[in-house]
């Protein structure tokens, strides 16, 4: 291993995060978009901030997807290995954002992470950890609790919170449209436009914040976990006084904290790549699934957020992309389910379902072709 094989590794881990960044944009902002509570460039910069801000809070997801997937004492996590699994995810990403398809960039960086670790162990399982620790499945690191699991709980979650909310809505308006006088004035759709279309911004804040807080961690895990092998390996040692920051050591039961300098600058990397915007996926998920108001904006944001929220503190390496979609349609569904138009999602799901396994075989095949090589 050599600094600038871990040097390359941090180049491609933030082109990653850059592209992470507009190709999930639409998560945090397709609606407040749709629903024209703000225009194109003020949703972008609301999203960019409010992703910076959800970058610098916590590292729970971070240090799951660094020592909670890929088990180091089975195969060596070398430079080679993270940047056949970036490159995996990046690819991936880059088709689904040019068709136009929410994918997952969480569970695009989880495949490839697997299949590059199980081509470096020479296709040993055992690389891989599906469940360990904790009383309870759930409680486990591995990839069967923190990713297999929630990638259809969370989502259902999701669709489940936004059928409820938007249903609470709905009988809450039925109710003051029921009396008389200023209640009866508060359903009346324009007063009920003018006050969604404020809460929108804050349940929009919300998603970016969530989407941060979720997506910019993973970056940072897979950052940290190369300059663990590095510095464990010695090949950080004869770094100037300068660059001693790039030292990270691992603790003894294999955790370690995530340095500042790291969530700063997947922090930045990942607003900056917000900024740049994503509008392919914008329009599918603001305007081809369900046509939507600013109250349906505000019940899927809300709904949204409050699972990725949750599982960012126990983390769990969610999709936001899964949960926004779901929540939408779960909102669409309380009007009525013909509101949600049905070729879409099933686009959508096939894009869900064969993420972790194409991202997967890539890192695999591109591991498999430096092994080749006599690279890896």
């Amino acid at each position: 291993m050599t600094l600038s094989l871990v040097l390359l590794v941090i180049a491609v881990a933030l082109v990653f995060e850059y592209i992470n960044g507009f190709h999930d944009t639409a998560n945090s902002i397709a609606t407040v978009v749709a629903t024209k509570v703000l225009s194109p460039a003020q949703a972008v910069l609301l999203a960019a901030c409010t992703n910076l801000v959800g970058a610098l809070w916590g590292t729970a997801v971070a240090k799951t997807i660094a020592s909670g997937l890929v088990d180091s004492g089975v195969v060596a996590i070398t430079p080679q290995v993270l940047i056949c699994a970036l490159l995996g995810a990046v690819v991936w990403d880059l088709i689904t954002w040019w068709w136009g398809l929410p994918s997952s960039s969480s569970h695009a960086l989880v495949g490839g992470l697997c299949g590059a670790a199980l081509a470096a162990a020479h296709d040993n399982w055992d690389a891989i950890i599906w469940w360990q620790g904790g009383d309870h499945f759930w409680q486990g690191k591995g990839l069967l609790p923190k990713v297999v699991l929630p990638m259809f709980s969370s989502p259902l979650l999701g669709f489940v919170l936004g059928f409820l909310i938007m249903g609470a809505i709905f009988a809450f308006v039925s109710l003051l449209s029921s009396r008389s006088g200023r209640l009866q004035k508060l359903s009346r759709p324009r007063v009920l436009n003018g006050f969604f279309s404020k809460a929108q911004i804050f349940s929009a804040s919300a998603m970016g914040l969530s989407h941060g807080m979720n997506d910019a961690q993973k970056t940072m895990g897979i950052i940290a976990l190369a300059l663990v092998g590095a510095t464990s390996s010695g090949a950080l040692d004869d770094l100037p006084g300068w660059l001693s920051f790039l030292q990270i050591h691992e603790d003894p039961d294999r955790q370690f904290t995530i340095a500042t300098w790291i969530k700063i600058v997947c922090a930045i990397t990942m607003a900056a790549g917000t900024a740049a915007g994503g509008w392919r996926i914008i329009r599918t998920l603001g305007h081809k699934l369900v046509k939507l108001h600013p109250v349906n904006g505000f019940a899927a944001e809300t709904a949204s957020a409050s699972v990725i929220l949750a599982a960012s503190h126990f983390g769990i390496p969610v999709s936001t992309t899964h949960n926004i979609s779901s929540a939408i349609m779960g909102v669409g569904a309380a009007k009525r389910f013909s509101a949600i138009k049905w070729t879409v999602v099933e686009r959508m799901v096939w894009a869900w379902l064969l993420t972790i396994p194409v991202t997967a075989l890539l890192a695999w095949l591109m591991v498999r072709a430096l092994q080749a090589l006599n690279l890896a």
